[in-house]
């Protein structure tokens, strides 16, 4: 079971201790900050990638890499922070990310070709991760257990509030200024982050003597397993997987990858990742809930605004109004799921909130095209509060149960099942959508003929609409056609979003595999 009574060092110092000093409240909500810039960036370039194609003259192939070189660099980055936490120390580590982070990312306002954008998000995605999971590992050891059910929601509510929001951010920043701004915003918080963490984070020493011992062979299986794993999850889709060649080569690299990466950190003496405190069951558990619900947090984020623009003809600007319903709400139940946790099994929270998460996604399974904001904003709703009671308890339960010392390594892991979950629930909603809507094109095309009296009165008055306009027959078969192609796409969505229904009401049972946890708001015991 899980070292649910072991204090975190706050605790210990003076275990009746109710009070966060403000000087360390503060140094951590900016340490907050950081991590929502991060998070933020990943999303803030997905609703504006046209104008940035635009501006850099690139291909629509070319500027998809402006999101996934970030993605990959910061998929190895993230488990590489707990190593480098504990050899910088708390302070030194966040002040390098966010001081990288905000140079990459002026240096990515001012790129003037692809390339140089590329190379520069990949650089802001490697820099900009590790202020992540350090904030996590911050919150559940900084603070006493006590004080949990104020953290855990203000961290729960930043990871999962960032990409909902990213594409409203980032439409509103472009249609005021211009993509460039995208990344200049960056630039003053950035700097007062890096200064304030230097002046006011004080959580932990620096051991510099572990850098002597780094694992540069860890390393390199790491960065060779994780980032061609990305590259396939990203791009695999759109290619028809192994049959093409790079998605192909690809996939052996990370697979030849993986089995030296595992074999490395279970036999090197200082390990760059400790794959032990799997043992733990409750953190085993907690990093496959969180995995779980980056498949939703992440799908979600990229399967709403698809359908908005494809289907409804949204703009940037437009889509993210939408989608800002969810980020109200995940802001306005934070709270509520905080004073929860001191009340309530958090096992049970879990259960809910993935039920919840599972009905507002079969709500949706009814969709057609002409589903607008109303029609969106009950299924949004839903969504926010699945995604709070499922996150946040789920949090608490994987990183506030485990003895302080293991908590950093554990961090970066169980950031990086949430970042791991998002690629493979995009590869298969993606998947899902390009193979049902070729199932229901060839399916409508086998009902649409001249027998099928409903086809026949549409085609009759589409041609009366283009009369006098060229050759009405054949611009009534292309909008035909094109109708039949759209209400495929339409019920594509309808079984991505059954899948998810489905893969969310079966997650809800896995909860109880949870060991019972003590309660985190004491001094240590059994929950009544």
């Amino acid at each position: 079971m899980a070292n649910a009574t072991t204090a975190s060092p706050a605790m210990m110092a003076n275990p009746a201790s109710e009070r966060i000093a403000p000087k360390r409240l503060f140094a951590f909500i900016i340490m907050v900050f950081g991590m929502f810039m991060s998070i933020l960036d990943i999303q803030i370039v997905s609703a504006s990638l046209s104008e940035i194609q635009a501006g850099l003259s690139a291909s629509s192939s070319e500027v998809s890499w402006v999101q996934t070189a970030y993605l990959i660099a910061e998929v190895i980055a993230i488990p590489l922070s707990g190593f480098l936490s504990r050899a910088f120390g708390t302070r030194l580590l966040f002040a390098i990310s966010a001081a990288g982070f905000t140079v990459s990312s002026l240096l990515c306002g001012f790129a003037t070709t692809i390339e140089e954008m590329i190379l520069w998000r990949a650089l802001q995605g490697f820099l900009g991760a590790g202020m992540i999971p350090t904030v996590f590992a911050s919150a559940y050891t900084v603070f006493p257990r006590t004080k949990f059910h104020i953290v855990g929601p203000i961290i729960g509510l930043v990871a999962t509030l960032a990409p909902t929001i990213g594409p409203t951010v980032g439409g509103y920043i472009t249609d005021l200024m211009s993509w460039n701004w995208l990344f200049f915003i960056n630039v003053m918080p950035g700097v007062a982050i890096t200064l304030g963490v230097l002046a006011l984070v004080d959580f932990d020493e620096p051991h510099f003597e572990l850098l002597d011992r780094f694992d540069w062979w860890g390393l390199l299986f790491m960065a060779g397993f994780l980032g061609t794993l990305e590259y396939v999850l990203e791009e695999g889709p759109q290619y028809e997987w192994m049959q093409d060649t790079s998605v192909a080569i690809c996939a052996w690299i990370c697979a030849i990858s993986a089995i030296a990466f595992f074999w490395r950190v279970f036999t090197a003496a200082e390990p760059i990742v400790n794959l032990r405190t799997f043992s733990d069951r409750n953190f085993a558990v907690g990093c496959t809930l969180q995995f779980c619900i980056g498949i939703g947090l992440y799908g979600l984020t990229y399967i709403y605004p698809r359908y908005l623009a494809e289907v409804r003809g949204y703009s940037a600007l437009m889509i993210g109004e939408t989608m800002f319903v969810s980020g109200i709400t995940m802001f306005l139940v934070a709270p509520l799921v905080g004073r929860l946790m001191a009340k309530l099994d958090m096992r049970y929270m879990i259960a809910f909130g993935l039920i919840v998460f599972a009905i507002g996604s079969y709500q949706m399974t009814w969709i057609t095209r002409d589903y607008d904001f109303y029609e969106l904003l009950v299924p949004q709703i839903l969504r926010g509060i699945g995604m709070m009671f499922a996150m946040v308890p789920t949090n608490n339960i994987a990183l506030g149960t485990l003895a302080p010392d293991r908590v950093k390594n554990a961090s970066g892991l169980f950031n990086l099942m949430r970042n791991l979950g998002g690629a493979v629930g995009l590869a298969v909603i993606n998947t899902v959508l390009n193979d049902r809507a070729d199932l229901h094109i060839t399916r409508l095309q086998e009902r649409v003929t001249w027998g099928n009296a409903t086809a026949t009165e549409t085609l009759t008055m589409l041609q009366q609409k283009f009369q006098g306009l060229g050759d009405s027959t054949l611009m009534a078969m292309k909008q035909l056609s094109q109708i039949v192609h759209r209400q495929a796409v339409v019920m594509s969505f309808g079984d991505a979003f059954l899948m998810l229904t489905l893969f969310y009401l079966g997650l809800s049972l896995l909860v109880a595999l949870l060991n019972k946890p003590a309660s985190p708001f004491g001094a240590g015991g059994d929950a009544h």
